[in-house]
């Protein structure tokens, strides 16, 4: 057990660490302060006639072409500017002109404080300022995503190809959506039909990556007339192992990934409502890492428990790293999604209601003498739910109260590893929110109350005769078998609040204050876990006694807009009560805890934490260099141990895990307007994205390793072809890690896979992905 009374820090290193912080941002904001004096001394004309009106705003919202009108975290759609919180939107124009392994790795790219905890290419976990996992929501369409997120390796369940456009909160958000915001949100809005009463709309995409021979394809067809929606749509994803200039071919990286979905709804004068379905099923291989020690080459595993040695296994052959077909050990994840959403109008009255259902089988299989039994096997079932009315109280004041939470129920099936047990979760909280604009001041905030309960019987496992393995005893059949999980009920509750002001000082200059407090109910994982995730090669090990996580966020920002230039900062400070993170356990020896496969042990903990820093970003449109762009950005993240035994510690206790280090990305792009009728336009961009050393890490149990720094360029080419009426053909290509550079990146876990001390090459762990040239054809009609 934890001893919480030491969590403090002594006044006077405290008041040090803060000014150190602060002098540190105050420079950086003098310097910024050169951006817009050079704009000045340049004759810029500052734009100050831009009046739009909300409507045209929202239908642009709608078609995905506005960054300036957001949705998430308000409870009606609002200009950005005016909104308090820290939110970035990223239009589907800039989605579709950027190619990554998935949809969470284009988003990272164009928000900065936006990173990903990474398993490979197609597995990629939202982290934001520094805290990820179950603090960071992430919707689909306004429905919290339900789907075994507590593993390491477990990714997100949603079509890439159907989102529309996505917007990010940073910072507590518990305020409208509870539980699992409290460090933000990550909401991906799906596209709909644009209303024309005539035609059916679509488009067909088609993409192919060099590195790892992706292929994939996607199609959606669509028609919305004045009262009545219709949508469906289609996706295939397939891919081999992805290499580098350390690595090789990364044996067990490869993917098939398969996506449906359909829509339907009624539009009236009054309101709408849609109905929804999607279903996502992905085979995913999970790498494990192992080697021949001397000639580092990736090797497999073919025999099961006491029988395998991590160490001496036979090698991967050249046809298994080249070509498409996927090991027998991978995962198999099927996702099913059927949502309703609906609004009325009853007068100036709005009515907000949502209801949706979500089942999640997850499936990994990990014994190849065994290859139809699955090591974990697991199945989620989520009722979510929610209502929201809004009142105008005045012309210029609106009051907001909703209710919103979810129900659930996960089970094992047939499976031989039991990372958590089985349990029910029902989730409820209640919100006031309120909104009040008065000539150059925008101020918004409330309050919720939730409540969580959490139940679990008691679950037994022991030996079954017929493989070898553990399996599920069932009561009252338990005999032989042991207690692994001992019946326990939890509940939790716990309040939070939001108070923000926005100054629009004028046209051109706005600054931005926040206040927030986010609460969080710790995990199923967190509080329960005593066993195995096979995939992520984790033996975890959760404490009941663990106690809901809470946060304090101050944000501050000041943001420019001119005719020809964007620029934003943003500073935060956010310490929170009774943080959760994991630590690895050592042997006797001071060795990782492993067993013969390589399985590593991790406890979870319970301390107070203090995380700080700051975003910028510029974008500039310069007069004297038409049709030139520039963008840049930068993040920075400090994150720290409260506890009073590690302060000073530096690496061995005082740094939390898992933060990023600095990173700076940017872009330089050229349009050529052309007199050409088919083809109006074409664009070269040359971007970079560059990460600083970080020395800051976990050292203590060999939790973390230093990473080092790198810069990777990328070079990319599009334009758009208009072969009559509405259709037209874009097409993007583009070469990511143009020099080929081998590089890790601090929040990649297979930097981490690793079973040696030392190699031959020098290298430890798994290396990121190597160069890779790409085409996207985007066909709309």
């Amino acid at each position: 057990m934890l001893d919480y009374s030491n969590i403090n820090i002594m006044f006077v290193e405290q008041y040090c660490m803060r000014c150190r912080f602060y002098i540190g941002l105050i420079a950086v904001f003098l310097l910024s302060q050169a951006i817009p004096a050079y704009a000045q001394q340049s004759n810029i004309h500052l734009d100050t006639s831009i009046k739009k009106s909300v409507s045209n705003n929202i239908e642009k919202l709608l078609e995905g072409e506005s960054d300036e009108v957001v949705v998430t975290g308000l409870t009606r759609a609002g200009f950005q500017k005016e909104n308090p919180i820290a939110i970035q939107a990223i239009s589907s124009k800039t989605i579709d002109r950027t190619i990554a392994s998935n949809i969470m790795d284009q988003l990272s790219l164009h928000s900065p404080g936006l990173s990903m905890l990474k398993t490979g290419p197609n597995i990629s976990k939202p982290f934001i300022r520094g805290l990820g996992y179950h603090r960071v929501l992430t919707l689909y369409d306004g429905i919290r995503q339900e789907g075994q997120q507590w593993g390491d390796e477990h990714g997100l369940e949603v079509d890439g190809f159907q989102i529309h456009r996505a917007e990010i909160i940073k910072g507590p958000a518990s305020l409208l959506f509870g539980s699992d915001a409290i460090a933000g949100v990550v909401s991906l809005i799906p596209y709909l039909p644009k209303l024309d009463q005539q035609q059916v709309e679509g488009r067909v995409l088609m993409e192919y990556q060099s590195n790892n021979g992706l292929w994939a394809s996607g199609v959606r067809v669509g028609q919305r007339s004045k009262h009545w929606l219709w949508q469906g749509s289609a996706s295939k994803r397939i891919a081999g192992n992805y290499s580098n200039a350390i690595d090789g071919k990364v044996y067990l990286t490869g993917f098939q990934e398969s996506n449906l979905g359909f829509q339907t709804g009624y539009y009236s004068k009054k309101g709408f409502s849609l109905l929804s379905a999607t279903y996502y099923d992905n085979l995913q291989a999970i790498p494990d890492g192992s080697r021949d020690s001397a000639s580092r080459q990736f090797t497999k595993q073919v025999l099961d428990g006491q029988w395998d040695d991590v160490k001496n296994r036979p090698l991967v052959s050249e046809s298994e790293l080249n070509g498409y077909a996927l090991s027998g050990l991978v995962q198999s994840i099927k996702h099913y999604r059927v949502y309703s959403k609906h609004q009325y109008q009853f007068g100036k009255i709005d009515l907000d209601a949502l209801v949706g259902f979500q089942q999640n089988n997850r499936k990994e299989f990990t014994h190849p003498a065994w290859p139809y039994q699955a090591g974990l096997s697991l199945q989620l079932n989520t009722l979510n739910y929610g209502l929201n009315l809004n009142l105008p109280i005045a012309s210029r004041s609106e009051i907001s109260f909703g209710a919103n939470g979810m129900y659930q129920q996960n089970k094992h099936l047939n499976a031989t590893d039991f990372p958590i047990p089985n349990f029910q979760l029902w989730d409820i909280g209640v919100y006031i929110h309120g909104k009040w604009n008065w000539q150059k001041w925008h101020v918004a905030g409330g309050l919720r109350w939730d409540q969580r309960q959490l139940r679990a019987a008691d679950f037994y496992t022991g030996h079954n005769p017929q493989n070898g393995f553990e399996q599920q005893y069932h009561f009252p059949d338990t005999a032989g078998a042991v207690l692994q999980f001992p019946a326990f009920e939890k509940r939790f509750n716990g309040y939070s609040f939001a108070l923000g002001v926005a100054y629009n000082i004028n046209t051109n200059w706005s600054l931005k204050a926040n206040l927030s407090r986010g609460y969080r109910a710790p995990s199923i994982t967190e509080l329960a876990s005593n066993g195995l995730d096979p995939g992520a090669h984790i033996l975890y090990l959760g404490n009941r006694a663990f106690v809901p996580e809470t946060s304090l966020q101050q944000d501050l920002g000041i943001s420019l807009t001119t005719a020809q230039l964007q620029w934003s900062l943003s500073l935060f400070h956010n310490r929170l009560d009774h943080f959760i993170y994991l630590t690895q356990l050592l042997d006797a020896s001071g060795l990782p805890q492993t067993d013969a496969q390589g399985n590593k042990t991790f406890q979870y903990q319970q301390a107070a934490a203090r995380l700080l820093g700051f975003e910028s970003e510029i974008k500039w449109h310069p007069s004297f260099l038409p049709q030139w762009n520039m963008t840049s950005s930068i993040a920075y993240v400090h994150g720290e141990n409260l506890q009073e035994r590690f302060n000073g510690k530096g690496n061995q206790g005082q740094w939390l895990p898992l933060i990023p280090p600095i990173t700076w990305q940017g872009a330089i792009e050229k349009n050529w307007v052309t007199n050409i009728q088919w083809m109006p336009n074409v664009q070269v961009t040359a971007s970079w994205e560059s990460a600083a050393a970080q020395n800051r890490y976990l050292a203590l149990y060999a939790t973390e390793t230093r990473t080092a720094a790198y810069t990777l360029f990328h070079l990319g080419w599009g334009t758009n072809f208009n072969l009559g009426g509405k259709k037209q053909l874009s097409i993007q290509c583009q070469i990511n890690n143009l020099f080929n550079l081998a590089y890790q990146n601090h929040l990649s876990r297979l930097k981490y896979l690793e079973y040696y001390r030392s190699a031959a090459n020098g290298s430890s762990g798994i290396y990121n992905m190597g160069r890779n040239a790409s085409i996207k054809c985007i066909f709309s009609f």
